[in-house]
């Protein structure tokens, strides 16, 4: 595994936390579209933040040897960013949109 790998792979589970969230919590949906690009975006901005703390991608290599907890840690926070991200926006969404 690669540290581009274990990024994509990152994004893809906000996408499908920002999904499963918009899905099952009707209220805080944008739509597939909406969701996932709130989804991509969440994940980003979370991972960034927490992977300054050693849980980014090249940390969870580390010069050849992998560590699955770092992974696992990543990629927990990689879907509460998409869930963080998508209810977030909704609020935002909501108050801008109050009438």
């Amino acid at each position: 595994m690669t540290g581009t790998l274990i990024s994509l792979i990152s994004v893809f589970v906000g996408i499908i936390g920002a999904n499963l969230t918009g899905y099952f919590k009707r209220k805080y949906s944008f739509g597939l579209t909406g969701n996932t690009l709130v989804g991509v975006f969440g994940s980003i901005l979370l991972i960034k933040t927490f992977g300054r703390l050693g849980f980014n991608p090249w940390s969870i290599m580390n010069n050849g040897d992998f560590n699955g907890l770092r992974l696992t840690i990543n990629i927990i926070v990689s879907a509460l960013g998409g869930i963080l991200g998508l209810i977030a926006a909704k609020k935002v969404y909501f108050k801008m949109n109050k009438e």
